[in-house]
């Protein structure tokens, strides 16, 4: 499976089964928050079996359902971009490996005991991670006339913004504008923090299926 094909089957997910994360599995994903860390100048964490965080009132009418393993989103105060990026490409590489998994926000309880925060970070959320019980389902979307400014743009661009478009962002509001300027930089408008991030990455996604592997950021 290519990463744009995980990113048109991935859907948020909340309820799992007992399957643990282990083997093979595990490993790929403990090399892929390594990664994520190093090139981000991050601090994310796997976390298993603590069931705990999602055990809050929010979380419970939030529909999680036997949820007990996430990456924890830990970094400077400064990384919520950073931490977005990052941890969308966790996110598509576990739909890969067979795995389910949801952003989660202010839904998520305090477990400070099962993550390690360091001076001058902060943690951010969560992404639950685990075998899913469904496959979830597609959220509702804006139109590409609704975050995209310009007309006769290159296929790339195109494809690029269809991909930020399925992009998880905090309340499904898809805050965010995108444009070419100068026929070679991409604006991004309105997303900030995780979403921001989140939406690059997709974005990148989309435009390397058309052939631009480098996508150039206003």
């Amino acid at each position: 499976m290519d990463t744009l094909r995980a990113l048109e089957l991935r859907h948020s997910v909340r309820s799992y089964t007992d399957q643990p994360l282990s083997g093979d599995v595990l490993t790929a994903l403990q090399k892929l928050v390594a990664k994520a860390n190093q090139d981000g100048g991050l601090h994310i964490q796997l976390v298993l079996d603590r069931p705990k965080a999602f055990r809050s009132l929010l979380a419970r009418i939030g529909g999680f359902k036997n949820t007990k393993n996430y990456f924890a989103l830990i970094a400077k105060k400064n990384k919520g971009e950073e931490l977005g990026y990052y941890g969308q490409k966790i996110v598509l590489e576990a739909q890969k490996l067979g795995l389910n998994t949801c952003w989660v926000g202010g839904t998520v309880g305090k477990d400070p005991d099962a993550y390690d925060v360091d001076r001058g970070e902060k943690l951010f959320g969560v992404i639950a991670v685990g075998y899913g019980t469904t496959q979830g389902h597609p959220h509702e979307s804006k139109k590409l006339d609704d975050v995209v400014k310009g007309k006769d743009l290159p296929d790339w661009f195109v494809s690029g913004a269809e991909a930020a478009l399925l992009a998880p962002t905090a309340m499904n509001r898809q805050p965010f504008t995108l444009s070419l300027e100068k026929k070679d930089k991409v604006a991004l408008g309105k997303a900030s923090g995780l979403d921001k991030g989140i939406v690059k990455y997709n974005f990148e996604v989309g435009a390397a299926s058309k052939g631009c592997k480098n996508v150039k950021w206003k």
